[in-house]
């Protein structure tokens, strides 16, 4: 099973990592990979380098960061292959671990990608879903 781990510090801040945070998170990163769990995985630039784009009634609105509610930024994400929600949560605490603070979402994925980079074809009429 396939799962997207979405990395929510509770804060944010413009400085970049330590050099201590990264040797840290480097090592973590190499298990996981070295595990076969770890699919993708990166962190996210500060909210003041982005936006927010919303649809309602038709209309457009965009929002540019810094936003002010730092509790819902996403910071960070990691996509996992665990064999339940179980050893995701475990893989989760591990993370969180490493960062010392924060919130980890676990959300499983669908079965089947709804994009293949490396093949074209997977999509039918209108964006179906073909069996891979």
């Amino acid at each position: 099973m396939r799962f997207m781990m979405l990395y929510k510090p509770g804060s944010e801040s413009d400085a970049p990592p330590s050099q201590k945070e990264m040797a840290e998170m480097g090592q973590f990163i190499e298990e996981m990979a070295k595990e076969g769990v770890l699919l993708s995985t990166d962190g996210l630039q500060p909210s003041s380098k982005g936006a927010r784009v919303r649809i309602t009634g038709g209309k457009f609105t965009v929002i540019d960061g810094p936003f002010t509610e730092t509790k819902e930024l996403i910071a960070g994400y990691a996509i996992v292959q665990a064999r339940s929600k179980q050893e995701a949560i475990e893989l989760a605490k591990r993370f969180l671990k490493v960062v010392g603070e924060g919130e980890s979402e676990i959300r499983l994925m669908h079965d089947v990608p709804a994009f293949d980079s490396t093949s074209t074809s997977q999509f039918g009429r209108a964006g179906e879903r073909q069996p891979a």
